[in-house]
């Protein structure tokens, strides 16, 4: 049976006002299970509209801080409940391993209890007496209506990540979730309804990036854009927003170096080379596709991590044995089959996997290429896909100028035993998030943010929420004689 989803707008679930729909197709079956509205220009400046109506309305902006906070942790208390739910939606809906989507729910009630921890420790400062009689301040208010952009590879996880730094500040937002993974965010926003929250504050839109994303960007009302997506489209959202002056935060695409010394630990480095590349099928912006190996382990390394990569299961997501899933969309499946094509073409050696599986689902074996050269397309293109490059280096420096030649800076994993050299390896790397003999871990605690063309702007940990805010300046005079006019005190 399809499922048939509407929108949220101003607390009313609410159909397309022109009643179209798109569908939305399991990437392991092929087949549509669910259907949601085909939002428009319409139903984005009614969603914009209920959300500054609420921004204004008492309700919310005269809310004290700890009651906004007590609603953000009733949000909290209610993942638990739906948790299993919503994770199999998401893995319905994008093909991500259910036992990875599971882990992803469990995550969100950390979250907004996170957030909901900072929502009332916003403080202003006090400026010391400068003037006799007049006393000087500065305090921080909500900016607004936020709109919050989020891709298909991890929806809910980026969705309720924004969307709770939004919340926390006292902004209300319009969330735009991918055509091609919308469900599980909209089964996520009736938590909002039952836990109390105004009508308008929290509001989402679905439809095409072209008749919704763009109207949202571009929307008078919206005071910030939060957008996770690929490069191309971020410099298009940058470009639009700034006829507004907004702001924007853009996490974007990566190519993330994954550099292993010869004096690391080479069963963790190789666990973690799999790790960075294949979880997720390789769809993750932190995805830590270009592995550079020193030459003197490079042989034995690359046919240790072919051996075991040969035994990871792919095949369907919802079964706990798969190790590796779908990929989400048939776009980004012909994209990365491209890729695939295009390597051989340049003369990278592909020494695992390298083409599609038969049977149902879009699925890609893990592939490993050799032989390659960093001006090579499968080196400096975001692939978005289970596609591995290894690159040899022979000393520190030659792995610094490898990993930092790219357009892009969201990640990079360093792999020695030796502590000098690892800090002497961060300092120089040219990536927001650096992991030393680990990989993919991540923290709402800790600002995220991307280098050159891999993001504009920050997100997460207890500063950024100011970034969601706008600061007022107030000098009180409470006694002061009044100066004569155009004479500057």
């Amino acid at each position: 049976m399809t499922q048939s989803y509407q929108m949220l707008i101003g607390g009313r679930w609410v159909e397309a006002a022109g009643g179209d729909h798109l569908a939305s197709e399991d990437p392991y079956s092929g087949k549509a299970w669910a259907v949601i509205p085909r939002g428009a220009a319409d139903d984005v400046d009614a969603a914009v509209e209920a959300a500054d109506a609420a921004f204004t309305a008492p309700s919310w902006r005269s809310l004290p801080a700890s009651a906004r906070a007590a609603l953000m942790r009733k949000v909290a208390d209610l993942i638990p409940t739906v948790a299993d739910g919503l994770a199999e939606v998401e893995t319905r809906d994008n093909g991500k391993l259910l036992a990875a989507t599971r882990g992803e729910v469990a995550a969100l009630a950390n979250i907004f209890h996170y957030f909901a921890g900072l929502a009332d420790k916003i403080e202003g400062v006090i400026a010391p007496p400068e003037i006799p009689g007049v006393f000087a301040y500065a305090c921080y208010q909500p900016l607004g209506v936020v709109a919050v952009i989020t891709p298909w590879n991890s929806p809910l996880l980026i969705a309720a990540i924004k969307t709770a730094n939004a919340l926390a500040a006292g902004c209300t937002v319009v969330i735009k979730p991918s055509e091609f993974t919308s469900a599980s965010t909209l089964e996520f926003a009736k938590l909002f309804e039952r836990a109390g929250f105004p009508p308008g504050v929290v509001n989402v839109v679905t439809g095409l990036g072209a008749e919704v994303g763009e109207r949202l960007v571009t929307h008078p009302k919206v005071a910030k854009i939060q957008f996770t997506g690929g490069s191309a489209t971020g410099r298009r959202i940058n470009a639009l927003a700034s006829g507004g002056l907004k702001k924007v935060v853009l996490e974007l695409g990566g190519k993330s170096p994954n550099v292993v010394f010869d004096d690391a630990d080479i069963d963790a480095a190789i666990r973690g080379a799999i790790v960075g590349i294949f979880s997720s099928s390789g769809q993750s912006c932190i995805s830590g596709s270009r592995l550079l190996l020193h030459r003197s382990i490079h042989d034995r390394f690359i046919d240790r991590l072919v051996a075991l990569t040969k035994d990871l299961r792919i095949g369907d997501p919802r079964r706990p044995e798969t190790q590796i899933g779908p990929i989400t969309t048939r776009p980004q499946f012909d994209r990365v089959i491209g890729f695939l094509d295009s390597a051989r073409a340049e003369g990278a050696e592909c020494v695992m996997g390298g083409a599609a599986l038969d049977g149902p689902g879009q699925l890609v074996q893990p592939t490993v290429f050799t032989r390659v050269r960093n001006d090579m397309r499968i080196v400096q293109d975001e692939i978005f896909g289970p596609v591995l490059s290894v690159i040899p280096f022979e000393d520190e420096d030659e792995a610094i100028s490898l990993a930092n030649d790219s357009r892009y800076g969201l990640a990079a994993g360093v792999w020695t035993s030796d502590i000098s050299r690892a800090f002497r390896m961060t300092e120089r790397l040219e990536a927001g998030t650096v992991w030393v003999n680990t990989y993919r871990l991540l923290s709402v605690l800790l600002p995220s943010t991307g280098y050159k063309e891999s993001g504009l702007g920050s997100e997460n940990g207890q500063q950024n929420i100011l970034n969601f805010m706008k600061p007022k300046t107030v000098f009180l005079n409470h006694g002061a004689q009044v100066t004569a006019p155009f004479i500057a005190t």
